[in-house]
């Protein structure tokens, strides 16, 4: 085992670790006569997204904001369920990056550093996450979001190393130069090969990947 050059492993969770199932929101829009993805470009819309990341607003208010907006384009009945459909879409975790990350851990703190909602501490309760990390930087609650400098400062004082110590993974390229920017070596995730080469140096056995499982009815 190779010494890595980090001594915290810093980590995204939405489209790392946790994933949504949009199959019902896309069977509504199609029903709906708008194109698939309609919805979630409009609930991602700053002025909707970002209130809802720094803890501003409800689950209720984003999902009657992203209702107004569809409004625009569909009648106002499948709008209000097209909105709920997708603010409590179900969630699912790929269990082999969860497996991945338990590896590490036994060897280095682990910062979960997520743009998420003021629920994601049920979210990760009823996925089985609790465990997962040492710490969770949750911008709903530290009221910072990525790429914010500040966030990646709190997430380094959580780990208790320094900045350059850090090893940090996104799925978002401004994320990950936002990590750069702060001295922390930065991965860019897109499946999870990308993490096994960064935490190999740790671990003496990496389990390979496969399907990601573990459904539940959640939104974060």
């Amino acid at each position: 085992m190779s010494d890595p050059a980090f001594d915290a492993l810093l980590c995204d969770l939405d489209n790392v670790i946790r994933f949504y199932d949009l199959d019902e929101v896309t069977r509504q829009e199609e029903a709906a006569g708008i194109a698939p993805g309609t919805t979630m470009e409009i609930a991602f819309a700053p002025e909707r997204d970002l209130p809802l990341l720094l803890g501003r607003i409800s689950r209720d208010e984003w999902a009657a904001s992203i209702a107004e907006a569809l409004a625009a384009r569909v009648p106002g009945p499948q709008a209000v369920a097209l909105a709920a459909a997708f603010a409590h879409a179900p969630s699912y975790v790929d269990r082999h990056v969860v497996e991945l990350v338990r590896q590490v851990r036994r060897s280095i703190p682990v910062v979960l550093v997520t743009n998420a909602t003021v629920w994601l501490d049920d979210d990760l309760a009823s996925l089985g996450l609790t465990d997962l990390a040492d710490h969770v930087v949750n911008s709903s609650r530290v009221h910072i979001a990525k790429p914010e400098a500040g966030i990646y400062e709190i997430a380094a004082e959580r780990a208790g190393v320094p900045a350059h110590r850090c090893a940090f993974v996104d799925d978002s390229r401004a994320n990950v130069e936002a990590a750069r920017r702060a001295g922390m070596t930065a991965v860019l995730y897109r499946d999870i090969s990308d993490l096994r080469r960064l935490v190999a140096p740790l671990l003496d056995d990496v389990a390979p990947s496969s399907a990601k499982e573990l459904q539940t009815g959640l939104c974060g």
